[in-house]
């Protein structure tokens, strides 16, 4: 080995490291990263290596952190927030919801498919956290463990992501590496066609053969699902203008709250009991009602909310106001001062910025106005607060507040909104009109100045890991290409697989790769073998794009463990998984994966 190699082979050998370090997961992956990025820096300061551009340097090394393709998954996972923060997708899944209650066919297939087609459009992730607990709800609903649904969401998600360019960070990071080491130029639509054929491929799989294969599992919802459907007692205060001014009872039942149980109408010094006939509400009535938290999150976060986040006594907060409310459970302890005494007199609101939106009492549903209600200990009191006054809580001696139970209400007036926003985005990638990274950058500013978002929330919704693993996954690339690594390992697949036809190398490549991307996190998988599936096409004289799509398809393939891809580690907690559950199904669709791109992407290329 001359000194010349040095610098190739201590690269080789940070890549390796870092692989392995990432398969054990002992080690937080951005701090990994960020040592291999380190690594790599005080190796070329060494070991100085020229390129084209000049001497390899913490500059170049350093650039993949601002690379576009990077911009674009960050903003995409801002816009998909955006999304989820307003509840833009609740409607037509209710939909399906309620039509999968009456046929239990339609319960999960049209939901999956939906979700390919989004996934196609929208970053993976966010779509996933979305569907999730609908796709929980339509279990409950067909009487079945949920784990046979969240492993199949994970999937065909996956799958979804392979048929647009901005369907996975993989296919952008893939595409931006191609641009910059050839002259491969993928559009929005570039591998469509045969990344519909191996999504389609792969969903018949999906929805017909895994649930054969999945154990059915009680999840924590299962033993959960006695305490979700625990009921408040809240009143609805009718005021002029209120939604439900004008609301008549139709066979005792107001159409209008058919999620919740209306217990006493409250009429002056009149209370009205059921059964409620003929009874039509006006300004001045106080309704009171029986209902989950859910059905009360629902009145909270309509466009015109039947239920006022105020007190009696004090408006809330601007912030709360202004629609960044936090809906929280909180107990009321032993030896409380507010045992005895009803809401008026504890001064809850003055004392906590908080609103009790409902009270629940384990030992009988009092039939009384909420504000009349005297506080035991125990009570369950549903608050509604800004963020910071529902942390306040926490030292609280009179209540314990449930941490877990802390959830900011949707922003659902936002929805419409919020899916104009995407759409266009969408539209303006895919035509053309404008680059990807400008379509996905001003999305992400359009959900943040009309209020989808705040900064915070916006801020949350990036992963630092994914940053930190695609940066240093950039940088890793970019040592293997500089130092003729890449060259190398190409050189390396062709003389293992000399003489074959082309076919052999792309499948032999597919491979590689999917079985890297499931021990390897499938965007470092993919930015590192670009470069050297550039190498092999160059080598044996066939087109480079075949070869980069390859790379595309196979590092999607991250099903045969739950490390493989971040959606993998979504699901699994809430279904229950095994690492062996991921193996059984996961292994299968891989394979049938690799055999139909080994079989149909010669054809679609026109490679003899």
């Amino acid at each position: 080995m001359s000194y010349a190699d040095l610098p190739m082979v201590l690269t080789m050998v940070v890549i390796l490291m870092t692989i392995v370090l990432y398969a054990f997961e002992r080690i937080a992956i951005e701090l990994i990263a960020l040592g291999s990025v380190v690594a790599l820096i005080v190796i070329f300061s060494l070991f100085p290596v020229e390129t084209p551009s000049g001497p390899l340097g913490a500059e170049s090394l350093l650039a993949g952190f601002s690379n576009p393709a990077l911009l674009t998954v960050i903003a995409l996972l801002v816009v998909g927030q955006g999304l989820f923060q307003t509840d833009a997708l609740e409607k037509p899944a209710q939909v399906i919801v309620r039509v999968s209650r009456r046929k239990p066919w339609l319960a999960g297939g049209p939901i999956l498919i939906a979700v390919a087609i989004i996934s196609a459009f929208l970053n993976n992730t966010p779509v996933v956290v979305m569907f999730l607990p609908i796709l929980s709800a339509v279990a409950v609903a067909q009487g079945t463990s949920s784990s046979r649904y969240l492993m199949p969401l994970s999937f065909i998600a996956i799958l979804g992501g392979m048929m647009t360019l901005i369907g996975s960070s993989t296919n952008l990071l893939v595409a931006n590496v191609a641009r910059q080491t050839s002259d491969v130029h993928l559009t929005f639509f570039s591998f469509t066609p045969l990344g519909a054929l191996l999504a389609g491929v792969g969903a018949i799989y999906v929805l017909v053969v895994m649930p054969f294969l999945l154990k059915p599992r009680k999840t924590m919802a299962d033993e959960l699902a006695g305490a979700s459907g625990k009921q408040f007692i809240a009143q609805i205060n009718i005021t002029h203008g209120h939604p439900l001014v004008g609301a008549t009872a139709v066979s005792g039942l107001f159409p209008e709250l058919k999620d919740m149980t209306v217990r006493l109408v409250q009429r002056g010094e009149r209370p009205i009991l059921p059964p409620f006939e003929n009874v039509t509400l006006s300004p001045g009535d106080t309704v009171i009602v029986a209902a989950t938290r859910s059905a009360l999150t629902q009145a909270l976060s309509r466009r015109n909310p039947l239920m006022a986040t105020e007190s009696g006594d004090q408006e809330t907060s601007p912030q709360a106001s202004a629609g960044s409310l936090t809906l929280a459970e909180v107990v009321v302890a032993p030896a409380s001062r507010l045992i005895s005494r009803t809401l008026a007199q504890t001064g809850f609101h003055t004392m906590t910025g908080c609103v009790v939106m409902g009270i629940q009492r384990r030992s009988r549903m009092p039939r009384m106005a909420m504000n009349d209600i005297r506080l035991e200990a125990g009570d369950v009191l549903l608050v509604a607060g800004t963020r910071e006054d529902i942390k306040r809580l926490r030292g609280n001696r009179d209540v314990l507040l449930l941490d877990w139970s802390a959830t900011e209400l949707p922003k659902r007036r936002h929805a419409p909104t919020a899916l104009a926003i995407f759409i266009i985005m969408v539209a303006a990638a895919a035509s053309g009109l404008v680059p990807i990274v400008s379509a996905a950058l001003a999305g992400t500013f359009a959900m943040i100045v009309t209020g989808c978002l705040n900064i915070r929330q916006a801020l949350r919704a990036i992963d630092s890991r994914i940053f930190m693993l695609i940066g240093a996954s950039i940088a890793a690339a970019t040592a293997l290409e500089a130092t003729q690594g890449a060259a190398l390992i190409a050189n390396g697949l062709v003389a293992l697989m000399e003489g074959q036809p082309p076919a052999v190398y792309l499948s032999g490549l597919f491979l590689l790769v999917m079985l890297l991307t499931n021990v390897l996190s499938n965007n470092a998988a993919a930015v590192l073998f670009t470069p050297i599936a550039v190498r092999m096409a160059n080598q044996i004289g066939m087109p480079p794009e075949a070869f980069v799509v390859c790379v595309i398809f196979a590092a999607n393939c991250s099903f045969a463990t739950p490390i493989g891809y971040q959606t993998n580690l979504i699901v699994m907690g809430p279904g229950h998984y095994r690492f062996s559950d991921f193996i059984v199904a996961g292994i299968p669709l891989a394979l049938l994966l690799w055999i139909t791109f080994t079989l149909s992407a010669p054809m679609y290329y026109g490679l003899s």
